[in-house]
């Protein structure tokens, strides 16, 4: 489960006539989580125009729809596999824009159970940049109008992440990031690229100067006297 730290978040409608068609950040820090809002950017064709719209991060799993399952999907099959395939073909793909990110490293305790300790990478520039997600509606039962859901597309972990993060991992695998804003249009289909031009931007970044840290651990609130 990865957990998102973004800030620099893209408001209004995402076309302040920037390179990366996105507003200024607000300066805050805001945390997205599996199964909770996000805003996404997406290309709205019938407007003309990229919108930031939320979703809620998770497909709803068949049996619970409150339960997000999945939550990723594999840059490899994104385009072949179902319930990925049908959204990345119609264009139905979206951007989180984003400054540092978290990932989470399963470490074992002394008394032999798990927890998760967060690291967070940070490109160390301050400029935004895109994690790719596909997105589609889901008509539930006992809602008034269909719901937004979205998934994270995931591709090989960096030699960074592997190293510093997952080193026990045997396929670790990264959010899909899109370095470039010159390439948003291809991602979100508005530039009018075919599929296979979206899944090519889906791979690894290497050779990047990022780095990781752990992220400090929350003091406790002092007990109530």
């Amino acid at each position: 489960m990865t957990l998102l730290v973004t800030a620099s978040l893209l408001t209004g409608d995402g076309s302040s006539g920037n390179e990366g068609g996105g507003n200024e950040g607000d300066g805050e820090v805001h945390t997205y989580r599996v199964g909770g809002p996000v805003p996404v950017v997406i290309w709205d064709a019938e407007a003309g125009r990229r919108r930031v719209v939320p979703m809620r991060w998770g497909f709803p799993d068949p049996r619970d729809w409150r339960r997000p399952r999945p939550i990723h999907a594999r840059s490899e099959t994104i385009d072949a596999k179902e319930p990925f395939r049908t959204p990345f073909h119609a264009g139905q793909r979206g951007i989180v824009a984003f400054e540092t990110f978290n990932e989470g490293e399963e470490v074992t305790k002394p008394s032999g159970g798990t927890e998760v300790k967060q690291w967070t990478v940070n490109p160390g520039d301050g400029q935004p940049r895109g994690f790719a997600f596909v997105w589609r509606r889901y008509e539930i039962v006992g809602q008034p109008a269909p719901l937004l859901f979205c998934v994270m597309a995931t591709v090989p972990a960096s030699e960074l992440i592997r190293r510093s993060i997952k080193p026990v991992e045997d396929e670790p695998r990264m959010p899909a990031i899109l370095e470039r804003f010159d390439v948003w249009a291809t991602w979100l289909g508005e530039d009018g690229s075919p599929p296979v031009g979206a899944k090519a931007l889906l791979r690894t970044m290497e050779g990047v100067n990022w780095t990781a840290a752990p992220e400090p651990k929350k003091p406790r609130a002092p007990r109530r006297t």
